[in-house]
């Protein structure tokens, strides 16, 4: 195993051990009542509808792929390498999902500056998304902390959108970086130059237009997770309305996303929990077991499937993931592929 995969799993044994003494502290123990009743079969549903976001988000990645004409990347190699990102989900705001730049990088050459970008307009496009669907859950439910968070999210997404389309400004605040003292400005002077490209590459992935297609299939798929939600709940007895339950779980999403936590944990979990038995009228037993399902059946799932990927990629192509390339370039490209994926690499 190379130094980074033992990293990996090292990071990922931290965060359960981490979230275990979470549900230990947070008294698991309510949770046994809870679940003699429970339907199990709908904890199978959610996990089938969190795949649904996956493969959504995935028509995301190809979009992005084909806006900055990176072609030659067979679907179900594509499909394997995005999924592969969610090793490093449990990340704060899910910036370790920058993984699948570098894998697709060991397999086509991609430079990773070159699809590093992707994932920040995929996080931007998740928060308009979720905006939105706390927009459309508060419309039946005045919830003041949904409102604060619809602001604070909007205000960040705005702030982004204006330091990425203005290269004046963006140039200005990367120019001070270099005179940072000591080794600090000295790493980032080095790191300034492939900053600017990557910015470059933003810019092509963020214009209005194409913000649109991207924003809207984040709406369809964040509304299969706020449905899994809703239909874990169902598995207790009968569930809150659903807008109700996608104003909770956008809402608890959207702030796990803002507080630098990796994945969320105490902040989405408690935020779940909390609304649901305070403002929702659910038994607290209830909202702790319906609040660890869910996210096992979104957060700990996508792991899963991260490591499940991975494992698919590394056994078909034995040169992925070492400590140094074990195979030529032109042995990690299969016929036909060469001239496409090295064009878009370089290009």
């Amino acid at each position: 195993m190379s130094k980074n995969a033992r990293l990996i799993v090292l990071v990922m044994l931290g965060a359960v051990v981490l979230y275990g003494a979470y549900a230990l502290y947070s008294g698991i123990d309510k949770v046994g009542a809870s679940l003699e009743h429970y339907a199990f079969w709908t904890f199978g549903a959610a996990c089938g509808l969190a795949f649904c976001n996956y493969v959504i988000r995935f028509l995301k990645w190809e979009y992005y792929l084909s806006v900055l004409e990176i072609r030659g990347i067979p679907k179900g190699e594509s499909f394997l390498t995005f999924l592969s990102g969610f090793v490093l989900t449990v990340t704060p705001g899910k910036v370790g999902e920058v993984f699948k730049s570098l894998i697709l990088f060991q397999l086509r050459d991609v430079p990773v500056e070159r699809t590093a970008p992707i994932v920040v307009a995929e996080r931007v496009t998740d928060l308009i998304g979720v905006i939105v669907l706390i927009t459309i859950g508060s419309v039946s439910f005045g919830g003041g902390i949904g409102i604060l968070l619809v602001c604070v999210g909007a205000a960040l997404v705005l702030a982004l959108l204006v330091f990425v389309a203005k290269p004046a400004l963006s140039r200005r605040l990367l120019d001070l970086l270099p005179h940072l003292p000591g080794a600090l400005g000295r790493a980032a002077g080095r790191v300034v130059p492939k900053v600017e490209e990557a910015l470059d590459k933003l810019r092509v992935l963020t214009t209005p237009s194409r913000l649109i297609i991207p924003t809207l299939l984040s709406i369809v798929a964040w509304s299969c997770e706020c449905v899994a939600l809703w239909v874990i709940l169902g598995g207790f007895g009968a569930p809150p309305p659903l807008p109700f339950t996608a104003f909770v779980y956008a809402t608890a999403t959207l702030a796990g996303a803002l507080i630098p936590v990796p994945g969320g944990l105490g902040v989405t979990d408690g935020l779940i929990k909390e609304q649901l038995a305070r403002l929702g009228g659910v038994a607290e037993g209830t909202a702790f077991a319906a609040m660890l399902l869910v996210r096992f059946a979104t957060l700990w799932f996508a792991v899963l499937v991260g490591f499940v990927a991975l494992g698919i990629l590394r056994a078909t192509r034995p040169w992925l993931g070492g400590d140094e390339a074990t195979a030529p370039v032109d042995l990690r490209k299969e016929p036909g592929a060469g001239s496409s994926s090295g064009q878009a690499g370089t290009a």
